[in-house]
Formats: structure tokens, sequence, C-alpha cells
């Protein structure tokens, strides 16, 4: 068991903490030891401005542009916190064509475009790459995705940073979007799932021994405390608090004790 320290980068929104990473950007040692090319990429957003809108590309997309060595970017949020009337992004209404979206980005205009929709704490958020996607202010999210930093930005509220617009409308998949609601006890997806626990007491569980990567636990509230044996017999004890996040390595028997939440993070 590992307890990973987050990378902070700072950004005219606000800040993002890479929890989990083995990615070049911003690799944590300790973790790429345990992990190798780990092959998601975790983070904690902080958005007290609107980011920029935004799509990522698919693997095949992201090979086709950007290199064979690179992978696409589906990703996934969990609100933490938000405040009342906090919104994102979420994919475009209708069904407009390539040209009508690089039009709209040349005369600032894609925002007509955009489907804006509120959010409170509690909500997930499943967001497949090629979905035209931004954080509003006011939200405080966990990260799932692909261990991947391709962004192409196609619009940015007046600030003046590059946009990407021909890649950017190449990749757009303005497929049928999943519904916004409260993350259940499991979600599952080709890359990645993640389970969601309370935590009342006690809550135990095993790595699995057949999986070849380690396991990603994050306490989403509370506080407590986590105890690992390892397949040899070694313990290892921890306390824990909100926001905290931990490697577990396969075969590892974890015990929590305290109160809050926790979501198991594992990789497909």
């Amino acid at each position: 068991m590992l307890r990973l320290n987050p990378i902070r980068s700072e950004k005219v929104w606000g800040y993002e903490d890479w929890i989990a990473s083995t990615h070049a950007d911003g690799c944590q040692e300790d973790f790429k030891k345990i992990a190798g090319d780990y092959p998601l990429l975790v983070k904690v957003i902080q958005a007290n401005d609107t980011l920029s809108v935004q799509v990522h590309p698919d693997d095949d997309d992201a090979k086709r542009l950007e290199g064979e060595h690179e992978r696409g970017k589906t990703e996934c949020w969990y609100v933490l916190n938000a405040e009342p009337g906090a919104s994102l992004v979420y994919g475009l209404k209708g069904n407009p064509s390539k040209e009508e979206l690089r039009e709209s980005i040349k005369t600032n205009t894609l925002e007509n475009h955009l489907d804006r929709v509120e959010v409170k704490k509690g909500d997930f958020i499943f967001i497949p790459s090629g979905t035209v996607h931004a954080i509003g202010g006011g939200l405080r999210l966990l990260e799932v995705q692909q261990s991947c930093n391709i962004t192409y930005r196609l619009y940015d509220w007046g600030r003046p940073r590059e946009v990407h617009i021909e890649k950017g409308v190449e990749v757009i998949k303005n497929e049928k979007r999943q519904k916004i609601a409260p993350l259940g006890e499991e979600f599952e997806c080709k890359y990645f799932a993640l389970k969601k626990e309370p935590l009342k007491g006690g809550y135990s569980f095993l790595v699995s021994p057949s999986s070849k990567l380690p396991e990603l636990v994050f306490i989403s509230e509370g506080e407590g405390t986590i105890r690992a044996t390892a397949k040899d017999g070694s313990k290892t004890e921890e306390s824990f608090k909100a926001e905290e996040i931990f490697a577990l390595l396969p075969g590892e028997k974890i015990t929590l004790e305290g109160k809050g939440e926790v979501i198991r993070i594992m990789s497909n």
C-alpha cells in the first residue's frame, strides 16, 4: 500500500492536483515503481472560473494525429462540491455540422451550440472521448481518465489562449450522452471501473490477486485508518482524511475504519 502525494498545477481558472499519475507531464516516481505505465490518471480539479470548451481524441485519433505512442482520453467526473447554480457544458445541442462548428468558433458564437447543465455534489458525469465539454466555475471534481494529456481547446470565453479548431472539430463525436445523476454503487466502461462505498465503521476487501496493476482507493469524504496485509503477511497501517488516495497492490487485504465515503478505482 502506498499513499500518493499530489502534483499541483496552477491554472488561470483555478488548479488541478494530479493525485495518481505516471504520465510524463506529471509523474509520481514512487507510484511508477509499482505501477509502471499506469493506464489511468486521476485528478482533483478546483474550478474557480469556467474552463475552456474542450474535446479529447479517442485512441485511434490520438495515434493518427499525435503519434503511435499516444492514448485517447475518455474520462469521468464525480462532483465533490458545487456552489449553488454551478453548471458545466456537456455535449452539443442538436447535431451541428463540422462546418457550422468551425464557423461558430471563428465568429465566437460557439456558445449557441453548447448544452449547459446544472450539477450538484454527488453527481456523476461520463465523458467519452469526442464529447465537447467544459467545467463551470464553483465546482470541485474528482476526475478519472485515461492517462493522456491531449486537449483540443475549441473556445476560451475571450481569454487569449490558443484554440485548436481543425483537430478539435475533426475528433468531435456528438453521440448520445449518459444522463447526469448521482453516482451509484458501481460504474464501468472500457477503460476503468469505479465502486463507491459508504464508510460507517469498517469496510474490508481483497485486491484481486490476478490483477497485473494496482487498485486505487480515493477518500471522497471523512477520516479514519486504512490497513493493508500483503501476500507475505506483512502489515501496513496509515491514517487517512478526505481527498487522499492510496495505491493498493494485487493480493493485498484492505480494511478501512472510520466514517465517510471511499471510491475504489480500477483499470480495465
